[in-house]
């Protein structure tokens, strides 16, 4: 048997640190990916170490595991999320998608000690080309809102590492409460919002991410310059912080002329290869 799972990275236009609090998220994949193909043995497993121990936690069977990937490690693009789930996908084949997303949570928290929640694999799991993926924590549950021509986005490389497991933050339950209750406001005004006025809400997202902590001052002073830029209509730090890629939404494709726009792409799938 030889499965290969296909995995996008995704970008999160807003709705940060809201996934294990039941909040909202508008996030969508992109056209970066991470491959992994399962070749079945008669015993043994071969392939990167932490690969192997994902692969076993999941219940893989004996397999030869080689993964290849475009999805930069350490950016806030959520690689790791990526693949376990492609681990999963292949392991179980036929998976129902949440079931899939649950299961790459949960050998992430296992095995690779990263205590996420779900936003990375849904986003994945339940993208849609062309479309954004509104997704309530609370139940679960998906809908898809069309991106409009206008919300032109580019990703910023910050430059800062930012490892698994991070730093964790520690901030008082009523700014944590808050800025959840802001940032599910933020993201229901996204859904009609402008692009000027998206923008706005990006600058109010990465201050309320300063106040959780999760941000860093090198991470807020490029974000500052950066909305400062002509052109550009708002900005904020994505992920989980403590580094990677800054979100930018620009008013045309030539803004920042060094830096490609994102666009989105379809969801994680498995396949089984015939070797003819």
């Amino acid at each position: 048997m030889h499965r290969r799972a296909t995995v996008p990275a995704r970008v999160n236009i807003i709705g940060e640190h809201t996934d294990y609090a039941g909040g909202l998220a508008l996030p969508f994949a992109i056209d970066n990916h991470l491959v992994l193909d399962a070749v079945s043995r008669d015993e043994g497993y071969s392939g990167d170490t932490t690969v192997v121990n994902l692969w076993q936690a999941a219940g893989g069977w004996p397999a030869d595991l080689k993964v290849s990937s475009s999805i930069p490690i350490g950016k806030g693009m959520s690689s790791s999320a990526a693949l376990c789930l492609a681990v999963v996908l292949c392991a179980r084949g036929d998976i129902e998608p949440l079931d899939a997303c649950k299961e790459a949570q949960q050998i992430e928290h296992s095995i690779l000690k990263n205590p996420c929640g779900l936003l990375d694999q849904m986003a994945m799991m339940y993208a849609k080309e062309g479309f954004s993926t509104l997704i309530n924590f609370s139940d679960n549950t998906v809908d898809y809102i069309a991106i409009p021509e206008d919300w032109v986005f580019k990703l910023v490389d910050s430059n800062v590492h930012r490892t698994l497991a991070s730093t964790p933050y520690h901030k008082e339950n009523d700014v944590r409460d808050a800025h959840v209750i802001e940032e599910n406001n933020r993201v229901t005004n996204a859904l009609s919002a402008s692009a000027e006025e998206l923008g706005n809400l990006l600058n109010q997202s990465h201050c309320s991410l300063q106040k959780l902590g999760v941000s860093l001052a090198t991470i807020d002073a490029q974000v500052e310059s950066l909305q400062a830029t002509k052109g550009v209509l708002g900005a904020r730090m994505m992920g989980g912080g403590f580094g990677g890629m800054i979100l930018a939404l620009v008013n045309n494709p030539d803004i920042l002329p060094d830096t490609p726009c994102v666009v989105s792409s379809g969801p994680a799938f498995v396949e089984e290869i015939l070797d003819l």
